[in-house]
Formats: structure tokens, C-alpha cells, sequence
């Protein structure tokens, strides 16, 4: 049995198996959580591109795909996937370069076809950028460390702040934005989940977040904001391998194939803070071949993306919050999640119902995970002796990555491939812990302190 008290909050470690409520419960926990994410970006770029008829086809094999990745990084088949809880997802991270390979194939005359055809052709390709980077991960021992992914953890967990907050107030350009009745929804979903998570009874514990949601859902349809008119989707779809054909572009491709070389710093800081909270290693052999096997399953997910018609997968950073609020840390579990959201994708009907949660309900049960997030980046961060070294780098980085969402202006006076790659906080704030770590020279005191700290440990 383990010393570490921490321990005793995980109902279920990674290796445990949960019966089949339980498994059920934590799982459809997750997909609240993820689903709306899942949906979002394609639903964006189909909007801004005139994909029209096409995007519920899009939607619904985005879930089909996150369900057969989710699996791959839970089942971990073949050295493929992280074995853990790694819910894949439709990325944020490619929304610009996927629009930018979207306009060149509609300023060449092309239809929905032809822009999905060049889209999925170079997002296909690019995936390939991830795959073989993944390959030498566990050589980057230096520049992977505790005060790198810590504060890409935190950047991300703040970063994701501002959308739970802005579902909370009901959704960006809703009409009744900021009114009473979505922050009474919003905040009355939050304190259901708080007190129904500080409960001795693990059954309350295990649902606070389907209970807070459920709630947060009655009392919306009570106030009139809940309607089941507007739903109109096909009842059953099914998956065609590069239905919209395979084209490519130079010009479309380098942006993507960048933003895939940035991803697997964002998916190394998620798959970090799930191994934090599951209680798995983050240091040595193992973390380095978990964070392998998982970067590597993000870009072979993003590759099997493209080839079934939705966008590029990563690693979700709000399941972490959801295992650390459930307590419930079973790769198992994933196999649950990954079922769940191929019938929703091969059902596109049943999606189209959970699409009527009002966003102030999903608001107020994000906020929380999202701050978990954050806080699980805190965590790391105070295991580190911060000398004046470490301080310097962690105050340039979050200066920069959080300058990027206070102050956007500044970036939008640059070339589009720069606002591309440096838009998002995580990559200017990752790519800036990266290089002063590796730029910067670590004292020789530190070193020696930490060598001798070593050794007595061992002792």
C-alpha cells in the first residue's frame, strides 16, 4: 500500500476495474464535458465556410472519430495511445490554418467538396509532423520538464477560464448575454457540483457532475430557455473514408504541419497533469514512454480524422478536471467513453438532444474543471525549487502566453502564418518556457544542490 495519503481521493486508479454503473456514471460524465468541444470547431469552420448540408455529416463523424481515439489512447493497441483517460476531441488549436486551407481552395472556385477535399488532404499529411516528433519525445528530457509543462498547464487551464465563464453568461453573441436568469443557471450548476463533491458517499461524489448538469438542464427547461422544437438530424449515419476525395497545397499544408509541431507541447502538458491526477509518475522511464505513446496516439488519431472527414484530434484538457472531480482514474472507463460518443456520432439524432443544453448549464460545471486544470499546473510548479532562474522564466512565459489573450491587438498587426502559430497563449507561453529553459543556464549551486538532493533521497 502507498505511503502518499493523496492517494485515498482516487475512488479508482488507472488499473482498477469499475463495475458497470460505475463505469457508465464517470463516463457519461466525460462526455458532457468534451461533448460540446467535440462539436464547436466544426460547426465554425462549416458556418464560415458555406459548408452548409455537409456540416452534420462533419459533426457527426467528429464524435465517431473522438470515440475510436479515445479508445486508442485508453487500450494503448500496439505502443499507440497514452493508456490512460485521454478523451480525444476536435482541436481549437487548427481553427485559423484549417479556415486559411479553406478560403485557398474556395478563392480557386471550389465548392464544400473541394475545400473539405484539400482540408482533410493536408490535415492528413500533416498528422505525419506529430507521429515521427512523438518518436523522440523521451530525448527531450532537458527541455520537457516539471517548470515547462507546469506552466503550459497553467497557461491552459487559465486559457479555457474565459470560455467556461463566457458559456456561463450564456454564450458568445447571445442576445441575453450576461442576464440574471444565465448567471443564476450558471452558478446555481457550480454550487450543486461543489457540495454534491465534498460528500462522504462516493456515489454523490462520482455523479456531482451529471447531477449538477442534470439539474442545471430541469431548471432551464422550467424557464423556458430548453426547446426540442428546432431538431432535425438523420437518425443514422455511417463513416466513408475520404468521402470528399484528397487534394493538397504547399501553401495550405506549412501553417497546419506547425500548428501539429505545437500540439505535442500542449498534449505533453495535458498528459502530464492526467498522470499528476491519476497518481502516475511524472518524472523517469515511464512518464517519458506514456507521454510518447500518447503524443504519438494524438497525431495518429488526427491522421485517422482527416481519412473519416472531421478535423484534427488532441488530447481534452477538461477530462482531466473530471477525473480529478469524480475520483475516478480507470483506463477502463475510457472504453465506456469511447462507445458513448461513436453511438452519438452513428446516432446523430441523440447529439442533436444533448445539443440543447443551455450553455449557461454547461458553463457553470466547465468553469470548475477548468480551474482544476489551472491548479493542477499550480501543483506542479510548487514541487520546483523556484530560484531566481526558474522565477525569470515562469514570469516571461506567463507574460507572454497571457498577454496574448489580454492583448491580441498587437499580433493582429502581424503576417497571418505568425498569428496562426503565436495566437494561442499556450503556444507563445510553451514556446517561451522551452527556449529560456534551454537558453538560459541553470546555475551551478542548483545543480549541485539538486544532485546532492538526489542522492540523499536515494539514501
Amino acid at each position: 500500500m502507498s505511503d502518499n495519503p493523496t492517494n485515498s481521493e482516487l475512488l479508482y486508479p488507472l488499473e482498477s476495474r469499475p463495475g458497470f454503473t460505475e463505469s457508465l456514471f464517470a463516463a457519461l460524465q466525460h462526455v458532457l464535458a468534451s461533448f460540446v468541444g467535440i462539436i464547436t470547431p466544426t460547426l465554425i469552420i462549416g458556418g464560415v465556410l458555406g459548408l452548409g448540408d455537409e456540416v452534420p455529416y462533419l459533426i457527426s463523424m467528429s464524435l465517431v472519430v473522438s470515440g475510436v481515439g479515445t479508445l486508442i489512447q485508453a487500450r494503448k493497441p500496439f505502443g499507440v495511445g497514452a493508456g490512460m483517460i485521454c478523451v480525444q476531441g476536435t482541436s481549437f488549436a487548427f481553427l485559423s490554418s484549417v479556415l486559411a486551407a479553406g478560403f485557398i481552395a474556395k478563392a480557386k472556385g471550389g465548392g464544400p467538396e473541394e475545400i473539405l477535399s484539400l482540408i482533410f488532404g493536408v490535415c492528413f499529411l500533416g498528422a505525419f509532423v506529430e507521429m515521427f516528433l512523438s518518436q523522440f519525445i523521451h530525448k527531450l528530457q532537458r527541455v520537457i520538464t516539471p517548470l515547462v509543462t507546469g506552466i503550459v498547464i497553467t497557461i491552459i487551464g487559465i486559457s479555457l477560464i474565459k470560455v467556461g465563464m463566457t458559456d456561463l453568461a450564456g454564450g458568445f453573441n447571445a442576445p441575453d448575454f450576461g442576464s440574471g436568469i444565465n448567471l443564476l443557471l450558471g452558478f446555481g450548476v457550480l454550487l450543486t457540483i461543489i457540495v454534491l463533491n465534498r460528500s462522504a458517499n462516493p456515489w454523490v461524489r462520482l455523479s456531482s457532475i451529471i447531477a449538477g448538469l442534470g439539474v442545471g438542464f430541469v431548471a432551464a427547461f422550467l424557464l423556458g430557455k430548453v426547446s426540442f422544437a428546432g431538431i432535425s438530424a438523420p437518425w443514422m449515419t455511417f463513416p466513408l473514408p475520404f468521402k470528399y476525395g484528397f487534394d493538397f497545397d504547399w501553401g495550405a499544408f506549412l501553417p497546419i504541419a506547425l500548428i501539429y509541431l505545437i500540439t505535442a507541447i500542449e498534449s505533453t502538458g495535458d498528459l502530464t497533469a492526467n498522470s499528476m491526477i491519476s497518481r502516475e509518475p511524472v518524472k523517469g522511464p515511464i512518464y517519458i514512454a506514456r507521454i510518447r505513446g500518447g503524443v504519438l496516439g494524438d497525431g495518429f488519431n488526427s491522421a485517422l480524422a482527416a481519412v473519416f472527414n472531421t478535423f484534427p484530434n488532441t488530447t481534452f484538457s477538461q477530462n482531466n478536471g473530471v477525473i480529478q472531480l469524480t475520483g475516478v482514474a480507470s483506463r477502463h472507463v475510457g472504453y465506456y467513453i469511447g462507445a458513448i460518443l461513436v453511438i452519438l456520432g452513428l446516432f446523430p439524432i441523440i447529439g442533436a438532444v444533448l445539443q440543447q443544453i443551455p450553455k449557461p448549464v454547461l458553463g457553470g460545471a466547465t468553469l470548475v474543471m477548468f480551474g482544476t486544470v489551472a491548479a493542477a499546473g499550480v501543483k506542479i510548479l510548487a514541487t520546483e525549487q523556484l530560484d531566481r532562474r526558474k522565477m525569470l522564466i515562469m514570469a516571461v512565459s506567463f507574460g507572454i502566453g497571457l498577454g496574448v489573450i489580454l492583448a491580441p491587438e498587437p499580433l493582429a498587426q502581424m503576417p497571418k502564418l505568425v498569428q496562426n502559430i503565436f495566437g494561442s497563449p499556450i503556444t507563445s507561453g510553451g514556446i517561451a518556457a522551452i527556449l529560456l529553459t534551454l537558453l538560459l543556464p541553470e546555475p551551478k549551486d542548483a545543480k549541485a544542490s539538486e544532485s546532492y538532493s538526489t542522492h540523499h533521497k536515494e539514501a
